[in-house]
């Protein structure tokens, strides 16, 4: 199997995989019946190379782009309220997502309320959806293989007004195209190829563990997992290795397919301490994980064999499992304490009360009440691994 080959998948969206891909944004926007399409980036992606590329593709195909990049890497309200207003001025007709998690999040947000005047947080993902509404087409391009936001309408944005990272979407709103092209994370640092690597990583992991009978997102979660795991190191000690990076690309799509489960403790910690710290969400993710894995142990054993298995593990108990994923981490250089990206002692409870609400608690296989939130908190800054 040659997985540079370009193939078309039709599940859960339309999604074009294979070196050079993007250069099909152009003539499918044209197709669709678009003039003038909002590119959709962050602030750290402004000036890379592929965010001209794209706008030098779409309007050879005689359109009118625009580029808005005013984004945090941890995308707020305000962010989202200030691209619907680009977007409205501009007389736009489509949003493009292009660049990491942020980007995809920001531009899924913006892509709700452009045209409108319905209030973002009208989306919030824990109350009824509003009444059906005439969205901006959405197509979304990740340049890290990471995110796994690209084939679903969730956004995780971060309310200025509650200090929460809360999660935005509707269910008629779905991506009408992503492209999976390798070339456009080669130039990833390489930082950010493991942090974000890592966010697939913990994707796959804790979908698949999440207690709910769904076949299809389970087989997603462990062909993810195998992908991601072939791959993880060779992208970041081997960066030009294409195959790898499509490998990856692959793998994390999956994971984010496999998350429509839901996720868990890590993502519902995560969230807030990106909301109070402006962390890198997939680098959080990684060195929460082995904190909560061992939490999670009595609730897990089950998965284990499975995960062990896409793992290429000869042995299927849960310290092998367990001791591999921190290899991974070791081998990628993760820090080991979230005091080493500047989480502080004095914000534990906050950050466990507000994890407690976020959906992805909802989901952990463990039930976990405030008090056992903030041991978790506190036992990742003392050493989560």
């Amino acid at each position: 199997m040659n997985i540079l080959q370009p193939v078309d998948w039709s599940f859960p969206v339309p999604v074009r995989l294979g070196p050079g891909r993007l250069h099909e944004i152009g003539p499918y926007c044209r197709a669709a019946g678009s003039t003038a399409p909002l590119i959709v980036t962050d602030r750290g992606s402004r000036e890379l190379a592929f965010i001209g590329q794209a706008f030098d593709i779409l309007t050879a195909e005689g359109l009118r782009p625009q580029i808005f990049a005013d984004v945090s890497p941890n995308p707020t309200d305000q962010d989202a309220e200030k691209g619907k207003q680009v977007f409205d001025a501009g007389g736009h007709d489509m949003v493009i997502a292009i660049g990491g998690g942020s980007a995809m999040d920001a531009a899924k947000a913006i892509s709700l309320i452009a045209g409108h005047d319905t209030p973002l947080w009208s989306f919030d993902f824990d109350v009824p959806p509003p009444a059906a509404h005439r969205f901006a087409p959405l197509i979304c391009i990740p340049t890290t293989a990471g995110t796994g936001a690209e084939t679903d309408s969730t956004a995780m944005i971060t309310d200025t007004t509650r200090g929460i990272k809360g999660c935005v979407w509707h269910p008629d709103h779905r991506p009408v195209l992503t492209i999976l092209d390798p070339e456009l994370t080669l130039s990833l640092p390489r930082n950010l190829t493991a942090w974000t690597g890592c966010d697939a990583l913990t994707h796959a992991i804790e979908a698949y563990c999440v207690d709910m009978f769904h076949p299809m997102c389970d087989g997603a979660a462990l062909e993810g997992l195998r992908l991601i795991n072939r791959s993880i190191r060779q992208v970041v000690n081997k960066p030009d290795d294409l195959a790898a990076r499509m490998a990856m690309l692959s793998g994390s799509c999956l994971a984010g397919v496999a998350f429509l489960k839901g996720l868990g403790m890590v993502h519902a910690i995560s969230h807030m301490v990106g909301a109070l710290y402006d962390t890198q969400h997939g680098l959080t993710n990684a060195i929460l994980l082995p904190t909560v894995l061992r939490f999670n142990r009595p609730a897990i054993e089950q998965h284990v064999p499975a995960m062990s298995h896409a793992l290429g593990l000869q042995s299927r108990d849960f310290d092998s499992f367990y001791n591999a994923i921190c290899a991974i981490l070791d081998d990628l250089e993760i820090p080991r304490s979230l005091a080493d990206i500047g989480v502080g002692r004095d914000r534990i409870a906050e950050i466990a009360q507000k994890a407690h609400g976020d959906p992805a608690a909802g989901t952990n296989p463990r039930a976990a009440d405030v008090a056992q939130i903030e041991a978790l908190v506190q036992e990742a800054l003392d050493k989560a691994r």
